[in-house]
């Protein structure tokens, strides 16, 4: 009778009220049931959560920040909720390496969301695919063709060119403050775009479409960072999800995000059709396009590849690289121009090991041991994906004495375990590169107090790539140039706050004065 007093009753009410009582008690529903759960196996502990927010409004502009706050109150392994969907962020090398090596294959997939879905033309990229048998080809196809050692020293030519591009710029304008973002971020773009698309990236007939290429990437990283904007993201019931995103106009920033990648991206291939030469790969390899068509256009093997898996892996090529490069390499300069000793440091290995009167060249990079120390040290403090990529479990695991359950989040915050007293006892917060010369950690994803390109299965397939570019740049900065601060301005000037929460770059510009090093003058 009560049951029927209670249906009678809601009926009664309008109807806006009727859609009110319906949501409270879904999510009454949903709490008594999460709380069983909770009951029934052993869940990490956690801050305590709002109705459909959950603690999305804890993450605040630097997640990596807050949640590392949040790990010193609950622990290493943490629950959150983000909107509806479960979390676990693991703060300490010990639990991270344990779920992403221990439990590799339990978690090594991602976690879908609409605009990961509708940008990467449904999941056909590497980075955000979720884990099976079209990833496992797709990311050696990614790897063999544009990432692997031979392709790496196949690139020295445009990663050359590009960087005595911008050397020539800053010799023009030698003497004078410079803005090295704008520099730094072009480079990046054009090496990438180069080794990706040819030479065809850089020509004057694509300008325009670059410029349009390079605004839609910056709205993806945006987009992609924020977690929870998407009322469909936040597990809301589907329908309703859908209509809150297209009232916010959620939904349109994202079309017209996809639709100016695609007109790129059909550009590109429209050109490089044009220009296809049947022995033009058998002669040079081609480039990243020119395999990727070929396999559209001669399908081998059970593999079916279409014009949007082409786009896809372009985009995924983009969105890992360009940000990632040049992050790195303008945290790097900001920790050299703060800490005097190290740039006079690594500067002198330069010249010692190079020589004067003659560009760096890439058979110099092998020796130049306390430059990678100070990338292996900017990383440590500055990775570029504080949190890395999440993953999510494919089935139940334990992390930590913690029952994590299947299609839970999986964030690791590789910026506070390359900040944690316990790997780092010897001044965990400075910039001191002279730590790594007594020990063999590595960025390769062996040692679980330094992975800022992960580790296991879904570890950065671009960072050997990635290493060439960054070390090759920063050696021809710092060996061609002597720099200094603006007139009037020190070393503890220099602004180092972050911004940005899925890549973390620098919140202002680094200014500095580049003067030209003239090599049995200068010493």
């Amino acid at each position: 009778m009560a049951a029927i007093s209670l249906t009678s009753l809601l009926i009664s009410l309008p109807q806006q009220w009727q859609l009110i009582c319906a949501v409270s008690l879904l999510l009454l529903t949903w709490s008594w049931w999460s709380s069983r759960e909770g009951r029934l196996i052993k869940l990490p502990p956690g801050p305590s959560t709002l109705p459909l927010l959950g603690n999305l409004h804890q993450l605040g502009p630097l997640p990596h920040r807050a949640l590392r706050d949040l790990a010193r109150v609950h622990g290493p392994v943490m629950r959150l909720r983000l909107g509806r969907s479960p979390a676990v962020v693991l703060s300490s090398a010990a639990t991270a390496w344990e779920a992403l090596r221990g439990h590799d294959l339990d978690c090594c997939t991602r976690p879908v969301s609409a605009g990961t879905r509708r940008l990467t033309y449904d999941l056909k990229n590497v980075a955000f695919a979720p884990y099976g048998a079209y990833w496992r080809e797709a990311r050696k196809l990614l790897t063999l063709e544009l990432l692997s050692a031979r392709r790496v020293r196949a690139a020295w030519s445009a990663r050359r060119d590009q960087v005595e591009r911008l050397a020539s710029t800053l010799r023009r304008a030698e003497g004078k403050p410079v803005a090295l973002d704008e520099h730094v971020l072009r480079l990046s773009d054009e090496i990438i775009g180069t080794v990706a698309f040819g030479s065809i990236y850089g020509g004057d007939r694509f300008a325009q479409q670059n410029k349009s290429f390079q605004d839609a990437i910056d709205d993806v990283m945006e987009m992609l960072a924020g977690a929870g904007s998407s009322a469909e993201d936040l597990q809301l019931p589907r329908v309703m999800g859908r209509h809150v995103d297209r009232f916010t106009g959620f939904a349109a920033r994202r079309e017209r995000i996809f639709r100016q990648l695609d007109a790129f991206f059909e550009t590109v291939i429209e050109q490089h059709l044009l220009d296809h030469h049947p022995n033009k790969r058998a002669e040079n390899g081609g480039d990243l396009v020119d395999v990727l068509i070929d396999l559209w256009k001669n399908p081998r093997g059970a593999f079916t590849f279409t014009k949007d898996h082409v786009k896809a892996i372009i985009f995924s090529t983009f969105v890992a690289g360009i940000d990632t490069n040049a992050a790195t390499i303008l945290w790097a300069m900001s920790e050299l121009v703060r800490n005097p000793r190290v740039l006079n440091k690594v500067q002198a290995e330069f010249r010692a090991a190079v020589g004067g009167g003659r560009q760096v060249q890439p058979d110099d990079m092998a020796k130049l041991s306390y430059l990678r120390m100070v990338v292996k040290e900017t990383l440590r403090l500055h990775p570029p994906a504080p949190l890395l990529l999440p993953r999510e479990t494919m089935r139940g695991i334990q992390v930590g004495g913690y029952d994590v359950p299947a299609k839970t989040r999986i964030y690791v915050n590789a910026w506070a375990i390359g900040r944690d007293p316990a790997n780092w006892p010897d001044g965990p917060e400075e910039f001191n590169p002279d730590r790594f010369e007594a020990t063999e950690v590595d960025l390769k994803g062996e040692h679980p107090i330094l992975m800022p390109f992960g580790t296991g299965r879904r570890i950065c397939p671009g960072m050997a790539m990635a290493m060439a570019t960054v070390e090759f740049t920063l050696a021809t900065l710092l060996f061609g140039f002597q720099w200094a601060l603006p007139e009037g301005m020190v070393a503890d000037d220099v602004s180092m706050e972050e911004q940005g929460s899925l890549i973390c770059h620098r919140s202002t510009p680094l200014v500095l004065v580049p003067t030209l090093y003239r090599h049995g003058l200068d010493e």
